[in-house]
């Protein structure tokens, strides 16, 4: 570890609010943000749980840490609690910062209605009683919290956009991304976000030199680059994923799964699908590369040629009889 990590500050975020603000959904978020989240946390408690390392071990990252809490907590005062929060602010090794999410009461009582669930402090009286009293019981924290967030007109989504803005990095707001290769003729990918059709390129199976290479070899991605509409395609390709991806990104989308297919898999779909892998990552993006079929058999019953004479004349030149 070095110095400058081992002298960074931990740094947390607590969370609380009236209920039925999104408190869960804020603490999801970080999760996938990739933070260390802890729900209905005791505060009083905090300075123990500071004590256990963080996951990696002393020697790993200083992963960020969340702990939600509200008025259903163990032990909740909130005078009491603000005290103990101060007390553990004035640590320099913690960078403590609280976030208070807000709703109006009318939302609250429809958010409510909408999951048929009780207002948890309203089990024997009226929803709005339940949410008046909750919110009485928050307010001093809503008057101390560096941040607040009023959710009464976000969606669930809206939500999600707000907490990624406000509390992730640069490198954490990229999907994480998988270029695959696959074979139409084995089936089409169930999780492809995006799918690219290659089968208009010309085919590389039905050259008898090339059929038991695959894309990832230097003849075959000849071959297929040198089809009169290889370039020109892909180009419109990498065009509309740069247009794409960063929309992904701002819309959160956790998983992007780009694929590519031709009619066996082990060709043409394997080759751009390493093309742009390369792309990709040149454009300053991690991701990972995977070919479905690349170990799949070569069988002649399942191919279809770019273009009927070349079929025609490879079996012209082979010892098909």
């Amino acid at each position: 570890m070095t110095q400058n990590t081992a002298s960074k500050p931990q740094k947390i975020l607590l969370i609380t609010g009236v209920s039925g603000a999104g408190k869960t959904t804020a603490l999801k978020t970080l999760e996938d943000l990739g933070w260390e989240t802890v729900d209905n946390f005791p505060i009083k408690l905090a300075g123990q749980l500071l004590k256990i390392p963080a996951s990696g071990g002393e020697n790993g990252p200083n992963i960020p840490l969340a702990l939600g809490f509200d008025s259903r907590t163990r032990g909740f005062d909130a005078e009491a609690l603000i005290r103990q929060i101060k007390k553990l602010q004035a640590q320099p090794n913690l960078e403590i910062m609280t976030l208070f999410l807000d709703c109006a009461g009318v939302e609250i009582e429809r958010r409510y209605a909408e999951t048929r669930r009780r207002h948890p402090m309203a089990q024997d009286r009226p929803a709005m009683d339940g949410i008046a009293f909750d919110r009485s019981v928050m307010e001093p924290f809503r008057r101390w919290a560096e941040a607040v967030i009023d959710t009464s007109k976000l969606s669930t989504h809206d939500l999600q956009v707000v907490i990624r803005e406000q509390f992730s990095s640069d490198t954490s707001l990229h999907s994480n991304i998988t270029v695959s290769s696959f074979g139409f003729s084995r089936g089409v990918p169930h999780n492809a976000d995006l799918l690219f059709d290659l089968r208009f390129l010309r085919n590389p199976h039905w050259d008898s030199d090339l059929r038991p290479m695959t894309g990832l070899d230097a003849a075959v991605a000849d071959y297929v680059a040198a089809d009169p509409k290889y370039e020109e395609a892909l180009q419109k390709i990498r065009d509309l994923l740069r247009f794409l991806l960063p929309l992904y990104d701002a819309q959160g989308k956790a998983y992007v799964n780009i694929a590519f297919g031709c009619t066996g898999g082990r060709h043409r779909s394997v080759h751009v699908a390493e093309t742009f892998g390369t792309w990709l990552r040149a454009d300053g993006l991690a991701l990972t590369v995977a070919h479905r079929d690349l170990a799949s058999r070569p069988i002649d019953a399942l191919e279809e040629p770019a273009n009927g004479a070349d079929r025609l004349t490879s079996r012209q030149g082979s010892n098909i009889t």
